[in-house]
């Protein structure tokens, strides 16, 4: 990889004699991967108002990015998308109109289901929002939905690479990645993208949510838990006079120096010595960052810290919010220090309900409503919500039909469809209130404003302040980029 861009980095300006905004017209004109690779371990660490020189014509809306990535397909018809029709043709044969490939199982389908939740209008814009979201539906007027995203694939994993990839193909750049990449962090003691994972286990394509992929490894997720030390092993066993620690470190990065200036244009060494510096420095940084102790109470129980939860799922343990609250905050304050990027991830089968839909929807429901609520309140109150975008989406949605598991007595769930899904945006330049796109009468496919994975990635990056054309990575003769050969269209009608 590193070998096909290293005739290109060896005629961009030398690192240690190139200014800021000099590199970043040199990236503008063609070689803004392997440049920004050469610069790794200064200009990795590039402030926000370098971003709009490098990204092209339009002014970042955003300085940074919380990815709220609800793995397993959450509903739409259950939770934004209300469907009337489908209520009243509950019941009735409806196999016979959706496509072969659409179902999974064919001898699982059932007729048309209708949703068990009641929907009601919140808001000056009159949002509609269900019954199982009660805390959401306070901030409808913060938040753009978008009741059209189409993604290509009916499977879990494919479908998480190309919400996160651009491709449904594994080991490539994640967004998180490629934002990183783009705009690095402004705070040098803490990584550009971060990512809080779930205690009760991870998204359904592992670690691959943040992976770098062909981009240099420094742009990778850092993966900090939610409870007990955020780093394993972050702490030495046996701590030193501190004169003696500091000259210690001292001579390590001199000697680290001194081995990277005879290796030149190794990204993995780069990396893995810029990471063994972060380390160091995390030990004081990331401690302090993630201390919800430094919260007062009134915080905590906002978000719903401590609170359990009153439902049981029957497939899946649910935890109740007290998890999710916590990595919440966490994002806050990750975001207040300069971190770029932080993305939630969530147990890959908390939305994947093939079955007992009626309970585990609120089970699920009841894990992220009021913490994702309470995130946006406190943003905004703090003056934060402007300048940081909020993305909540899974890799698809539901169909309208029932679907019945072998093994499960009566109880009903829906099949994943990638022909319809809602996702949403708040903050970051987003027009709040705003509402994009349209399904069928039964939720079943687009039929109106159709928004696809490359425009919503798109968009993404268009906040941020780059341009999906502009954002690239040289290799094996192409410029690769996250929304890939596609032609993408900013959703400009959910910007303010």
């Amino acid at each position: 990889m590193w070998n096909e861009s290293r005739r290109t980095m060896q005629q961009a300006n030398q690192p240690q004699n190139a200014n800021r905004r000099n590199f970043f017209s040199t990236a503008l004109n063609g070689v803004a991967g392997a440049a920004l690779t050469g610069c790794l371990l200064d200009d990795f660490f590039a402030s926000s108002t370098l971003a709009a020189e490098s990204s092209g014509p339009q002014e970042p809306r955003a300085k940074s990015l919380i990815q709220l990535f609800m793995n397993g397909g959450p509903s739409q018809m259950d939770l934004f998308d209300p469907k009337p029709l489908l209520n009243q043709l509950h019941g009735r044969p409806y196999l016979n109109k959706l496509s072969a490939s659409d179902v999974q199982d064919p001898e699982q389908a059932g007729n048309v289901f209708g949703s068990p939740y009641q929907f009601r209008q919140h808001g000056e814009s009159g949002m509609w929002v269900s019954e199982v979201f009660p805390h959401i539906a306070e901030v409808v007027d913060d938040i753009a939905f978008v009741r059209s995203l189409v993604a290509t694939s009916p499977s879990h994993p494919p479908a998480v690479y190309e919400m996160h990839c651009g491709k449904t193909e594994a080991n490539l750049p994640t967004l998180g990645s490629w934002v990183s990449y783009g705009l690095g962090t402004e705070n040098k003691n803490l990584p550009s993208f971060v990512v809080l994972d779930d205690p009760d286990g991870l998204p359904v394509t592992g670690t691959a949510t943040w992976q770098s992929g062909y981009l240099p490894p420094v742009h990778q997720g850092t993966r900090l838990r939610s409870q007990g030390s955020p780093i394993l092993n972050l702490h030495a066993q046996e701590q030193g006079p501190t004169d003696f620690v500091a000259a210690g470190r001292d001579l390590l990065s001199k000697l680290d120096n001194i081995h990277q200036r005879d290796r030149p244009f190794q990204p993995r060494l780069d990396a893995r010595i810029a990471s063994y510096e972060l380390a160091a420095r995390l030990q004081v940084t990331a401690s302090e960052a993630l201390d919800l102790s430094r919260e007062s109470r009134a915080t905590l129980e906002m978000y719903g810290v401590d609170r359990k939860s009153p439902y049981s799922g029957r497939l899946h343990a649910i935890s109740g919010p007290d998890s999710y609250a916590r990595r919440c905050i966490m994002a806050r304050r990750l975001i207040e220090r300069g971190v770029r990027v932080v993305q939630i991830v969530i147990n890959s089968q908390l939305w994947d309900m093939h079955s007992h839909l009626e309970n585990d929807l609120w089970a699920a429901s009841y894990k992220t409503d009021q913490p994702v609520a309470a995130l946006l309140r406190d943003l905004k109150q703090r003056g934060l919500l402007d300048s940081t975008l909020v993305v909540w989406g899974g890799e698809f949605g539901r169909l309208p039909i029932a679907q019945f598991q072998r093994d499960v007595a009566n109880a009903a769930g829906r099949d994943h469809n990638q022909f319809a899904a809602t996702a949403w945006m708040a903050g970051g330049g987003v027009k709040g209130g705003a509402l994009h796109g349209a399904t069928d009468d039964l939720g079943y496919r687009v039929v109106e404003n159709p928004v696809s994975i490359a425009d919503w990635n798109a968009t993404i990056l268009h906040q941020l302040g780059l341009h999906h054309d502009n954002l690239f990575f040289e290799r094996r003769g192409l410029k690769e980029r996250l929304t890939g050969v596609e032609r993408p269209r900013v959703v400009r009608e959910i910007l303010a």
